[in-house]
């Protein structure tokens, strides 16, 4: 498994983490407003995620289609005699 997939902070993750309270006479963080932060970020999270998946989609067709161009003028160049 790749180094950078196992680094891979999933949206999911951040929706699911907790902390935990600040000990009795510390101050800490308001536990809605860090709940509401960590929504915001999960769903950019996503959003960057799925943006990242649909140009891996894109570049894997232009991948497939430029494989076929080259395909075809391979063929078309043996028809003619070039290759030889």
């Amino acid at each position: 498994m790749p180094e950078a997939d196992v680094l891979r902070l999933l949206p999911w993750q951040v929706r699911e983490r907790r902390f935990r309270s600040a000990p009795l006479g510390r101050r800490g963080f308001d536990p809605q407003e860090v709940r509401e932060f960590l929504e915001r970020v999960a769903v950019e999270l996503a959003a960057a995620h799925e943006a990242l998946a649909q140009s891996r989609r894109e570049a894997s067709e232009v991948k497939l289609a430029l494989c076929r161009l080259r395909s075809e003028a391979a063929h078309a160049r043996n028809e003619r005699g070039w290759g030889r």
